[in-house]
């Protein structure tokens, strides 16, 4: 049995620091799959939905229509990134009439593992589509992602989007053109760095950002806390310990916690640690014994129950679903 980590004295003496901005600044993307396409009208493709996982489309050249779930479809075109949050299912397509093809159904050439290109169509007004499927890779995603809109557009010819953007995208069509050696490697991490930046200028731009955890992250006071459990997630902490960081009373500290984050800060804690310790049974090798103990847990079966609590199922299941 191991012995209880005490919170670290620094967070408790100068609890400083920005947990919105440290979230972001760690938050990068794992890439599933992404697809060069190019299209000429007539032409259209469905895309099937993918729990857990956002998906983007970037309009290379031309213009198409987007649907998008249940949703009424939209016109998209050159320069637009489109980003769906939560794995719902596509359509795109030149216009009403076109014919609707499953996208595994189309001549697919496979570059790379991950990356793919598609040449389909009638022989029409042409359209170049980038569409790839990504995984947030933070322990805070599922709680970011469960904020996010379901779908976000963002038009990088906005003059508020930036010079760079602009570039970045016309850097991505130039790389799609010619796809020289290496290219699918920068185009897409390319579309790692737009689709991280149509998430921040949703935080940065939304009313609906300021609320729930969120609102939180940014709070002078209950924001401390927060970056106190980030940071040192294995401590044995305490309402007391993170009220005192926060430099509120106990009772103060935890009507607050609870007001803004929506469940009390031990359930936040908790959530926390299982969120970094199904990341590390998603990429690591390390023993479930040793992940338990770099979490704060004294004991392995107490880390089990509290992952079957909060995930449905044991961490050894976890991690065979994830191999």
């Amino acid at each position: 049995m191991t012995q209880p980590h005490v919170p670290n004295p620094d967070l408790l003496a100068q609890p400083t620091g920005d947990p919105l901005g440290e979230i972001l600044h760690l938050l990068k993307l794992t890439g599933t799959f992404y697809c060069q396409s190019r299209l000429s009208a007539p032409w259209g493709i469905t895309i099937p939905g993918f729990p857990e996982v956002m998906s983007f489309a970037v309009v290379i050249g031309g213009r198409a229509w987007m649907k998008v779930g249940d949703d009424a479809p939209f016109e998209i075109q050159k320069g637009d990134l489109v980003l769906m949050t939560h794995g719902a299912p596509i359509n795109l397509y030149s216009d009403a009439e076109a014919r609707l093809m499953q996208l595994e159904d189309l001549p697919i050439r496979k570059v790379t593992e991950l990356y793919e290109t598609v040449e389909y169509g009638g022989g029409g007004a042409e359209c170049s589509i980038m569409y790839g499927l990504v995984r947030l890779d933070h322990a805070s995603s599922p709680m970011l992602m469960a904020l996010l809109p379901d779908v976000l557009k963002i038009d990088p010819w906005e003059e508020e989007a930036g010079s760079w953007l602009q570039g970045t995208l016309q850097f991505i069509a130039r790389e799609a053109r010619e796809l020289r050696p290496g290219g699918e490697t920068v185009i897409t991490r390319l579309a790692d760095v737009l689709v991280i930046e149509a998430i921040r200028r949703w935080l940065s731009r939304s009313q609906e950002a300021d609320r729930g955890w969120l609102k939180a992250a940014r709070d002078p006071q209950i924001g401390r806390a927060i970056v106190a459990i980030h940071r040192d997630p294995a401590a044995d902490w305490t309402v007391e310990s993170l009220a005192q960081v926060a430099g509120m009373s106990r009772s103060a500290f935890a009507a607050r916690f609870t007001g803004l984050v929506g469940t009390p800060a031990m359930q936040y804690l908790a959530q926390w640690r299982m969120n970094l310790a199904r990341r590390s049974l998603r990429e690591t090798s390390h023993p479930i014994a040793s992940i338990a103990a770099d979490l704060g847990y004294q004991s392995e079966p107490a880390f089990n129950r509290a992952f079957k609590r909060v995930f449905g199922t044991t961490p050894g299941q976890a991690r065979r679903n994830a191999s």
